[in-house]
């Protein structure tokens, strides 16, 4: 892939990633009433997350440079704490806390992902000199962490070992592994096998008590179960999770689209699509939330726009303030 080529690659990637963040979001309430939703649901947590993750790593290969320390607490730390406190104030609003409390350490919702990337940053100063041992090590923290019974969303502690090891595999890759994904013949056909594959499998085979396994925000015990065959089932989900981030990269396409300028501007969707879904929650009944569970093109509609819409230069504009704190 040319430079161009390979951005906008990347950009599309990010612009189906963040539509599938909205769409798991959007039909998150639903899933309970409808196999076919809640199959859906668990095939996007169980890639869309780690890919978005890797690609932030792949990304992430300048940390070592003078001022990229700056760079990331002005980026990322900033905009968590800002949000925070928004999400705190929105909360009390909406009514779904009774009081008002700022709490800095336990992030809201969707802002657990910043706070685990300001940490996988700083754990780069130490794993990426480690290079591939290191990877290794960071699957086995992995997977160790679950048997730790008091790490959980304090933090965001579990998720960022959880999610890690695919923030280094990502900074490990090169372009040359990025051009194989793509170069594979017949990739685009493999790619929609894997996709199609994993969602005959989950819809036939995953536990409906086991969507938690999929958020990595708990220890095993926090999940109901603390057996030590726990770090083999989390193993084994490290390697399902990587091939079917393989089949997805095969599939995105590497030209420009319209929509691809989106991908550049996946944050602001990530930070405030929130704020749509959870006032529309507030708002509708919980009868016509569930009567909504089989309008599968509604729902798809619904997500696009609101991707379109908060990944709009529009937004952008008038946000950017406080989510790129430029004026």
């Amino acid at each position: 892939m040319a430079s161009s080529s390979r951005s906008q690659y990347f950009d599309n990637a990010k612009f189906i990633l963040i539509f599938l963040v909205v769409f798991g979001h959007v039909i998150s309430p639903l899933k309970r009433n409808d196999d076919i939703l809640f199959t859906l649901y668990t095939v996007i947590f169980l890639f869309h997350m780690p890919a978005f993750i890797l690609i932030s790593g792949y990304f992430s290969k300048s940390f070592n440079k003078k001022g990229h320390l700056w760079k990331s607490i002005k980026k990322i730390l900033l905009p968590y704490i800002i949000f925070q406190v928004i999400y705190s104030v929105f909360y009390y609003w909406n009514g779904h806390e009774s009081n008002l409390k700022f709490d800095l350490l336990n992030p809201h919702w969707t802002l657990w992902f910043l706070l685990s990337l300001f940490c996988w940053n700083l754990l780069l100063y130490v794993f990426a000199r480690l290079k591939w041992v290191g990877l290794a090590i960071a699957v086995l923290i992995g997977i160790g962490i679950g048997y730790l019974d008091n790490v959980g969303s304090f933090l965001s502690l579990s998720r960022t070992f959880v999610f890690f090891p695919y923030f280094l595999l990502g900074y490990l890759l090169e372009p040359q592994h990025l051009q194989l994904v793509k170069k594979v013949r017949y990739s685009t056909i493999i790619g929609f096998t894997v996709l199609i594959g994993t969602m005959l499998l989950f819809g036939t085979l995953f536990p409906k008590d086991a969507v938690s396994w999929l958020l990595g925000d708990t220890s095993y015990a926090g999940m109901g179960t603390k057996e030590i065959t726990d770090g083999l089932i989390r193993a084994s989900q490290y390697f399902l999770t990587a091939i079917v981030i393989y089949g997805f990269l095969s599939i995105v396409p590497s030209g420009g689209f319209k929509l691809t300028v989106i991908g550049e501007r996946t944050l602001y969707v990530y930070l405030l699509h929130g704020f749509i879904i959870k006032t529309i929650q507030s708002f509708v009944s919980n009868d016509t939330l569930d009567a909504m569970s089989d309008q599968y093109i509604t729902l798809i509609i619904l997500s696009f726009g609101i991707c379109v819409f908060l990944g709009s230069y529009f937004i952008k504009k008038y946000t950017r303030p406080i989510i790129e704190l430029k004026i």
